[in-house]
């Protein structure tokens, strides 16, 4: 693995993507692997659908088949690289998964990243594992070729469901044991294990625990960064200040991001490298920073006062603050000449409410990274471009003013 795939990422090379998307195709070379990116809009989905093309990326070329259940967003590029094959299809449904799986035998990597949220956990479970369950039980028999899946979870694999206990102490490793309650992770994991282990030792998985994701993918459910500009348009629409909605944990504690590129870049390390075989990582950025320090830098870029926890008897709920703001924002777009969205296509209130609040857990929610820099990953990230990165992406493509 060279290091200079590590630094082009960790110094933001995303800008020259566009070009050498074009350095690749099928009439020029011929392709060494072949990718099935499941959840391809998501946030991680994304950022695998942008790097695998590129030329530099270890183990290409790759052939990219790009799985998601709907079609592109208007945001999207009008022209994807030639390598790129777009396919909508619901996993939840399996005799559809299984029609647009089975023709795709030329499949060598996996990168599963599509989860979907019920209202309960045990829900959860079901219906994720399921969604899993439908896909592997297509691919792994059908593919001759395979060789590795990877599936991302989370750090709630440490934690839960929010605000329960017990959960492990932090910083959290890969070698804590699975809590006593329902997590959805681990039905994945387990339908993960029993797939690959019908193919033997021809396959290798790998799974990948982000900690809160800062990327580019203003549709998806869980895209933080993209909420937190639309939140921070209406302040400014509205002549407000970027009022902290947390608590005072959550405005001190530290956290440690996971930058989707990066994300995607563990992903790909993992599929290529005998190292990481058949081990679950965590994946963050490698630093360490606080929404203290980073609510100034938002409210610095939409022109804002702000204010940070103001105390117990002043929180919020932004959920009943952002209420009833689609009117608004429909004004916003238009005045702005940005890409045309509902609210609710960019904006998920309960995903700040649930960060800002440290997920009402006692302790920061930090990982360690020793155990992928040991195994050789060598990506990282400096939050805080990450966090501007973002938000000039953002802009770029006209989803925020």
């Amino acid at each position: 693995m060279s290091m200079s795939w590590w630094w082009a990422g960790a110094i933001g090379a995303v800008s020259k993507r566009q070009d050498d998307h074009a350095a690749v195709s099928p009439s020029q070379h011929g392709f060494q692997s072949v990718a099935v990116v499941v959840g391809s809009t998501g946030i991680v989905g994304t950022s695998l659908v942008d790097i695998l093309p590129l030329p530099d990326t270890p183990g290409g070329p790759w052939k990219v088949y790009a799985l998601s259940r709907r079609p592109l967003p208007p945001w999207s590029l009008a022209s994807s690289p030639s390598s790129v094959t777009h396919i909508h299809v619901d996993l939840t449904d399996s005799a559809a998964a299984t029609e647009a799986l089975t023709p795709l035998t030329d499949i060598t990597h996996v990168f599963y990243v599509a989860w979907t949220w019920r209202a309960t956990e045990e829900e959860n479970c079901e219906a994720n594992s399921a969604m899993l369950r439908n896909v592997l039980s297509v691919v792994v028999p059908n593919c001759p070729s395979l060789v590795h899946v990877t599936l991302q979870t989370g750090t709630r694999h440490y934690f839960g469901r929010y605000s329960e206990n017990p959960v492990h102490d932090t910083p959290y490793t890969e070698d804590m044991p699975r809590l006593d309650m329902p997590v959805f992770y681990y039905d994945q994991e387990d339908v993960l294990f029993d797939a690959v282990e019908r193919r033997g030792k021809t396959v290798s998985w790998s799974v990948h625990r982000p900690n809160i994701i800062f990327g580019f993918s203003p549709r998806c459910a869980i895209n933080l960064v993209c909420s937190l500009c639309v939140y921070a348009a209406i302040c400014r629409k509205e002549g407000a200040p970027l009022r902290w909605p947390g608590s005072c944990g959550g405005w001190e504690g530290f956290i440690t991001p996971s930058d989707a590129d990066l994300v995607a870049e563990h992903h790909i390390w993992a599929g290529v490298e005998p190292m990481a075989k058949n081990e679950a990582f965590n994946c963050s950025n490698g630093d360490v920073c606080t929404w203290k320090k980073l609510w100034p830098i938002l409210a610095g870029r939409f022109g804002l006062e702000w204010a940070g926890y103001e105390g117990e008897e002043n929180r919020f709920k932004l959920t009943e603050a952002m209420a009833g703001k689609e009117e608004l924002w429909a004004e916003i777009v238009e005045e702005n000449e940005l890409v045309a969205t509902h609210v609710s296509e960019v904006a998920n209130w309960w995903v700040i409410e649930t960060s800002a609040d440290q997920y009402g857990l006692n302790s920061p929610i930090l990982d360690s990274m020793n155990k992928s820099k040991e195994h050789g990953f060598l990506g990282f990230r400096n939050t805080f471009k990450s966090f501007n990165a973002c938000i000039d992406r953002l802009k770029a493509h006209r989803i925020v003013p």
